[in-house]
């Protein structure tokens, strides 16, 4: 049982290694600006705003969770070699579980289309907060590179 153990927790392990930083990445331009980071500030016009949903922040949890129980309730399946088989199944099945249930999560988010100065249009999505934004509204788009947000 104690090599049941180990191979659980090692598998809830790497699933962990599996989940993204919440807010990371060009959809999730929501998340703070970072410390002494440098972004590129645009000005425009709001030309229109829709109302969509946003991936929730992925914490990894889920797949450990679900590779944990997994692997303790396959752990309790039959005595010797069929308990050990039963932990690694139930740990695959647990983390794919897991990760289904994480995947599902989303929260409120608008997509806002901003006519910038300079004359190109754009599109940011971003995770709906206490700003409220309207067509005609003068906004400064903040870009780092490889994520962007409205603000007013």
């Amino acid at each position: 049982m104690r090599l049941a153990a180990s191979f659980v927790f090692v598998a809830a392990g790497l699933c962990a290694g599996c989940a993204s930083a919440p807010w990371e990445g060009d959809r999730n331009p929501g998340r703070p600006p970072q410390a002494q980071g440098q972004e590129t500030v645009y000005e425009g016009v709001v030309e229109s705003v829709r109302e969509v949903e946003v991936d929730s922040a992925r914490t990894g949890v889920g797949p450990m969770a679900g590779a944990v129980i997994g692997g303790t309730v396959g752990g309790e399946v039959g005595r010797g070699r069929g308990s050990a088989a039963g932990v690694v199944v139930g740990t695959v099945i647990g983390a794919v579980a897991g990760e289904a249930a994480a995947q599902a999560g989303t929260l409120p988010g608008l997509e806002i289309t901003v006519r910038l100065d300079e004359g190109r249009v754009i599109a940011v999505t971003q995770r709906k907060d206490a700003a409220t934004f309207k067509p005609g509204d003068r906004v400064r788009v903040l870009a780092d590179g490889r994520s962007a947000r409205v603000t007013h």
